[in-house]
């Protein structure tokens, strides 16, 4: 492959200017089993020289390792890089595979200290609140955030897996330049509110999980026989027992696609995520993970491969389809919330479920409160920590 680099785009109205492709480095110390450090600083290397420059990872990963993996690369490079990082989730010191969703002013001044720290920076480029705790107004949550602005520690403000409703409430607050939550062509949930939110607002979207944790690559099938006892995607429904085989049946149509292109089913993947933004009328920059230079030049190639609308016509019906939940706890993600704040209606393309839902009018339980412990992390991924932790 060519050495150019790919085309840049704004994030939000008045955010950081992007490669159209970054990168999720969360797998290089955390939640996809071993990971090799040296490979995975190459990784980093190589994707900088293609033009990625949003580098996307969370202070739940690996406990702070990943941040601390990050920040020789960021001092080597910080004025070429956009560094996003993310509070919310904590480990609990009796319980590591659990996790605590705090949105509270004093865990948000703390944290953000912290990452600072670890990533050995004096500005975060775009702080995210990584999941929503129900209990403290959001209005409250940015307007500390915001505060952090002022205060010259945080440059641009982020939300992940938030509603429509919130995402406005927020907004109106101080200005966000991005959403980050799943989107696939095996999840396509957030289509129906916040896509539409988004937009309107002049809010770009940060897709992450664009190859379906892996499962839109082809790589695997059945996740608890062929991935390790540490790997994450073990716990995630539509990739477990009759649910993966239904899934894996999905991917012909990629194929079919990407046979005709020439590409990967992963580039195929890419570029139909990459083709919402013209659908939609809003900023698209997916974080797709890697720990392989080769994978990021082919993530990268992705970028200049435009599907036609019969192909994208064939691709349609797959999110459809699908067979079980993105995350084990939907109360954690965007669409879980949407459904129990709205009447029950059947959204276009929503995922199937393999056993029946409960009722859309019986409450889910809310995340826990500061310092209430969620059991199993949710949709976020839950390790043993420092497990195939970085140096």
């Amino acid at each position: 492959m060519t050495d150019s680099r790919i085309p840049t785009v704004r994030l939000g109205e008045s955010g950081p200017e992007v490669g159209i492709q970054g990168l999720g480095c969360m797998g290089m110390s955390y939640a996809y089993g071993p990971s090799d450090a040296e490979e995975s600083r190459a990784t980093l290397e190589r994707a900088l020289e293609l033009g990625v420059t949003l580098y996307d990872t969370a202070d739940v990963y690996g406990d702070g390792e990943n941040e601390r993996f990050l920040a020789p690369f960021l001092e080597a490079h910080r004025d070429e890089v956009v560094i996003a990082t993310k509070f919310g989730l904590v480990v609990p010191p009796d319980g590591p595979t659990g996790r605590i969703v705090r949105n509270d002013p004093p865990y948000i001044r703390q944290a953000v200290e912290a990452s600072l720290k670890r990533l050995d920076v004096d500005v975060i480029d775009l702080y995210y609140m990584h999941r929503r705790d129900v209990n403290v107004p959001i209005e409250e949550t940015v307007g500390v955030m915001a505060d952090l602005v002022r205060e010259g520690k945080v440059k641009h403000l982020g939300l992940s897996e938030v509603t429509a409703g919130e995402l406005r409430a927020a907004h109106a607050v101080h200005p966000i330049a991005a959403v980050q939550s799943e989107w696939s062509l095996f999840s396509r949930d957030i289509e129906a509110h916040v896509v539409p939110a988004a937009a309107e607002l002049g809010v770009a979207l940060v897709p992450y999980s664009p190859l379906g944790r892996g499962f839109l690559t082809g790589s695997f099938v059945h996740a608890e026989k062929e991935l390790t006892s540490d790997d994450f995607r073990r716990t995630v429904p539509r990739y477990r027992g009759e649910n993966a085989a239904a899934n894996a049946a999905l991917l012909e149509p990629i194929r079919t696609v990407a046979s005709a292109h020439g590409a990967s089913l992963a580039q195929i993947a890419l570029a139909w995520v990459q083709q919402r933004a013209s659908v939609h009328g809003l900023p698209v920059v997916q974080i797709p993970g890697t720990r392989k230079p080769s994978r990021v030049e082919e993530n990268v190639a992705a970028t200049r491969i435009v599907l036609t609308e019969e192909e994208l016509s064939l691709l349609e019906p797959i999110a459809g389809r699908v067979v079980g939940d993105r995350c084990p706890d939907m109360s954690l993600t965007s669409a879980g919330r949407e459904q129990e704040n709205r009447p029950a209606r059947a959204a276009p393309v929503t995922a199937r479920r393999a056993v029946p839902p409960s009722s859309p009018r019986t409450p889910r339980p809310s995340p826990a409160p500061p310092g209430g412990v969620l059991p199993d992390g949710g949709c976020v991924p839950r390790c043993p920590r420092g497990r195939g932790a970085g140096p």
